[in-house]
């Protein structure tokens, strides 16, 4: 009875880790959002220049590397804002471009952002709904990412629209898998620090955002 009595008492306690990383995890995820988009905002509206790659790369792996560094202390937090601003100020002078210079580039970016939020809710959605473990896949998502990052590179440096195309839709791909399997992480107890749940999340909305962008310009053949 003792015995039964305490597996029940730590099924609880990890009922309310689980809920409480949840809970933290969605609220700062979303305030993220919600910072990133109105620097993308101003970055977009001032015109400030577009990142080169090199820099857009320091900026961010080092941000991120000191977010990881501080995900147990309130600094974290901040580290978080900082990581999320930079992005959404890289991805102004994008979002510029699509509006100012695009034919129906309004219509490209509310697809894409419309899209953006489906597959993400969608994906989430499930995920919590069903608990399934989508731990498998860590491995596959961890090559999967490096490649297409490698392969994003060349695009860049090689001008190569085929290969852009295949890259954006790898992205698109990983970016979902990954969604499925941070919130799973979570679910299961994998995952028990928001801060470094948000991040992932986050960096996996931005690239199915930036990706399907890619997609429907190249595919609209107005890039």
């Amino acid at each position: 009875m003792r015995f039964n009595d305490q597996v029940l008492s730590q099924q609880r306690t990890s009922s309310v880790v689980v809920n409480r990383v949840l809970r933290n995890t969605y609220i700062l995820l979303s305030m993220t959002l919600l910072f990133s988009a109105g620097v993308a905002a101003v970055s977009a509206t001032m015109n400030w220049p577009e990142l080169r790659v090199v820099p857009t790369l320091l900026g961010f792996f080092g941000l991120l590397f000191l977010t990881r560094a501080l995900r147990n202390s309130v600094w974290g937090i901040v580290s978080v804002f900082a990581l999320t601003g930079f992005l959404g100020f890289t991805l102004g002078p994008i979002i510029s471009y699509f509006v100012t210079i695009v034919p129906n580039g309004h219509q490209i970016v509310m697809t894409a952002f419309g899209g953006t939020g489906l597959i993400f809710l969608g994906l989430s959605a499930y995920a919590l709904t069903t608990r399934k473990n989508f731990a498998f896949l860590g491995g596959m998502l961890f090559a999967g990412i490096w490649t297409a990052f490698l392969l994003s590179l060349v695009t860049i440096v090689f001008k190569l629209p085929l290969l852009a195309i295949a890259v954006s839709g790898m992205f698109i791909i990983l970016m979902s898998g990954l969604i499925l399997y941070k919130t799973s992480a979570i679910v299961h107890g994998g995952e028990t620090n928001y801060i470094m749940a948000t991040v992932t999340l986050f960096v996996s909305i931005y690239n199915l955002f930036v990706s399907l962008l890619h997609i429907l310009a190249i595919f609209g053949g107005r890039e």
